[in-house]
């Protein structure tokens, strides 16, 4: 959960800030954008938890990783990628794939470098969670699958890469569905203090940065997760089975590494790699997102994230806001499938 936010202060998860860090930038008017706040329906016609599993996961070697992914729908279907956060994996998307399956789609779902079952293919890699890297890893993911263009969708840090997808390789991105909006960040933006309150929102991201943070997520991984679970979604009753069955893909052995190092660099306490310099570089001047597009926000969500009219003006081409109600909080996916598969189909439609 960490993931949303985006404030320009924040870069990889989370989001409460952004409010703050977007106001100092000025924007073009929003020439086509049209921004509306619909709550959709609390009427669940989908039974959040009915499914509780994938096919067999696929692999392919894409980039610097051996990727695990969950595939639904037909094989010549319009392509969905699927972009989960942390500390989650790719069940927050088991209701979600079938939906969209029946709707026509092909859905790509894949565990992200760190989680469940994809690797490095050598161990000389760096274990980094910066976020330009994993925007590479998707983009190697579409190559790899032979895909030229998908409607990208995710939340957390699945948001933050969808968005920088869309912002950076817009040729890639037939549309983008982002849950808490505009979460691109980068170093220097981060390196500007918040109100003390927003900063407790982030108490795991100062615990991070120490080698008693590092420690401590390593030995109590699955408790960890857990506390930012019920935090994040504090009126979404999850049982200790949909849990485990997310909790499993945290036993990555890389997870820790990838995780810790995330935040850090978010902090500036960890170095990048010089490969992805120039990418950002491009993510710090808070590019633009010109492809059809759908924001979500549920109405009881958690977790540090952005009021939506501090990023609306981020969206440039076709934009809708939707405020999913119901005590729906971080994990909207898991929580509210329906609306999230809703707002993939129709934004495709844009």
């Amino acid at each position: 959960m960490s993931d949303p936010i985006n404030q320009q202060r924040r870069s990889f998860l989370g989001a409460t800030a952004l409010g703050l860090a977007v106001a100092p930038f000025g924007l073009a008017t929003l020439a086509h954008a049209q921004t509306t706040q619909p709550a959709a329906s609390t009427e669940k016609r989908v039974a959040v938890g009915g499914h509780t599993s994938f096919k067999p996961l696929k692999h392919v070697k894409a980039g610097v990783l051996d990727v695990a992914y969950a595939e639904d729908g037909p094989a010549n279907g319009k392509p969905v990628l699927l972009l989960h956060g942390w500390p989650y994996d790719i069940y927050s998307f088991v209701d979600v794939a079938p939906l969209l399956a029946a709707a026509g789609y092909r859905v790509i779902i894949p565990y992200l470098r760190g989680y469940g079952d994809t690797r490095f293919l050598s161990a000389d890699t760096k274990r980094n969670g910066q976020q330009a890297a994993l925007a590479v890893d998707a983009i190697a993911l579409l190559d790899a699958l032979k895909i030229d263009k998908a409607v990208v969708a995710g939340f957390d840090w699945g948001a933050r890469t969808a968005d920088i997808l869309a912002a950076l390789w817009p040729e890639r991105c037939k549309a983008l569905v982002s849950v808490s909006g505009y979460l691109i960040g980068s170093q220097e933006a981060n390196r500007a203090p918040l109100p003390p309150k927003a900063e407790l929102q982030w108490w795991y991201q100062f615990y991070f940065a120490t080698e008693r943070g590092e420690a401590g997520y390593a030995k109590y991984t699955h408790d960890f997760a857990r506390l930012i679970w019920e935090l994040a979604s504090p009126q979404w009753g999850f049982d200790d089975a949909t849990f485990a069955r997310s909790a499993a893909a945290l036993d990555n052995p890389d997870q820790v590494a990838v995780a810790i190092h995330n935040y850090r660099w978010r902090l500036g306490l960890a170095e990048g790699e010089s490969q992805y310099d120039a990418l950002e570089k491009k993510l710090a001047a808070l590019p633009s997102i010109g492809v059809p597009t759908i924001t979500l926000e549920g109405d009881a969500n958690g977790a540090p994230h952005p009021e939506p009219g501090a990023y609306a003006k981020r969206f440039t081409g076709k934009y809708e806001h939707r405020l999913v109600t119901g005590g729906i909080g971080h994990n909207l996916p898991q929580e509210a499938p329906e609306a999230f598969a809703k707002a993939v189909i129709d934004v495709d439609r844009f």
